[in-house]
């Protein structure tokens, strides 16, 4: 079976993104070395544009457009950072865009993508398919579609992320991105397994969104409800139809982290490191931070994912936390 994107696609989204997308910096942590026994290596996409990596394939994407096509305007549905994207993105290459985002999206998410210049249309994700809403716009008002992640354009764009990473560090043994719907994963791993054939690969979710867990437990795409877990931007219920075929062949394993674990990973990474991260921007550090990625002396790369956190979500994490050591 031939998949969505080869590493020759991640690398053609690099030129496309170069000099438009933050090469984003390679932080270390001598505690957390120390905490864990790995050489850890934090790709710190919180930097970039629009404060995370959704920026680089929401770019790719659009700037491949026909000009017949960008002349139509662009329509999507996201829960908050690709809807960033593609605002931005849309914004730069002068493109009308259309959001379809929840009515339980962080705030900060949904006035940034605003303030981007795109429309934002609300639903309600316990009642609505997201699909349904934005499929209906995109035929009412002849829009262009762009998905959040199950598109190769999408993919190989954020597939640049991991490439700069092992570019920046060489020898990795080790990489761990979180997973929502799969586009991050799949366009690292594609440009991992291209530059070190050996090199471990994990994705992680949260325990209440594990339906990539599920999928690969099962060897099929496993939809479920959808999840409550406070790592928005995982909210998905199914893998990708583009992303399960590449993240199944190239990755090892998905990993699991509690609710609990990625918050006092957020918790320790903004007072430990000064790095902000948002809850799914936690997660993969999370399972680092757990110690299950390999043994002792593994050179780990991590993706942080994005930065987008909410100022009143932030708060009451802090305060419950202060309250809890009281």
């Amino acid at each position: 079976m031939e998949l969505a994107i080869s590493f020759a696609d991640v690398q053609s989204a690099a030129r496309v993104l170069a000099g438009v997308a933050n090469r984003t910096p390679v932080l270390t942590s001598r505690t957390i070395n120390r905490l864990t026994g790995y050489q850890v290596y934090f790709k710190c996409e919180n930097l970039q544009r629009i404060g995370a990596f959704k920026f680089r394939g929401a770019y790719n994407a659009l700037s491949r457009l026909s000009e017949a096509e960008k002349a139509q305007g662009v329509i999507t549905h996201s829960s908050g950072n690709h809807a960033q994207g593609i605002a931005l993105a849309a914004k730069l290459l002068g493109i009308a865009a259309t959001i379809v985002m929840p009515t339980d999206a962080p705030q900060a998410k949904l006035d940034a993508t605003r303030g981007y210049g795109a429309e934002v249309v609300l639903y309600d994700r316990q009642q609505q398919e997201r699909s349904e809403v934005s499929g209906r716009l995109a035929r009412e008002q002849n829009l262009v579609f762009v998905p959040p992640y199950d598109h190769p354009h999408i993919m190989a764009g954020q597939g640049t992320a991991g490439l700069e990473l092992l570019q920046d560090v060489l020898d990795l043994d080790v990489l761990v991105t979180p997973v929502g719907g799969g586009g991050l994963l799949s366009g690292c791993a594609t440009a991992a397994r291209a530059l070190k054939p050996d090199i471990r690969i994990f994705g992680v979710e949260t325990e209440l969104s594990n339906d990539w867990q599920q999928s690969f437990a099962r060897n099929e795409r496993v939809k479920i409800a959808p999840p409550a877990t406070i790592a928005d931007g995982m909210r998905t219920q199914q893998p990708g139809a583009l992303t399960w075929p590449v993240v199944r062949r190239l990755v090892n394993d998905i990993l699991l982290v509690s609710e609990a674990q990625v918050i006092d990973t957020l918790k320790f990474l903004l007072f430990r490191m000064k790095i902000l991260a948002e809850p799914t921007g936690a997660v993969a550090p999370a399972a680092v931070l757990q110690k299950m990625v390999g043994p002792p002396g593994s050179r780990v790369g991590v993706v942080v994912s994005g930065g987008n956190m909410d100022a009143g979500v932030l708060a009451s994490l802090l305060s419950s936390s202060a309250a809890a050591q009281n």
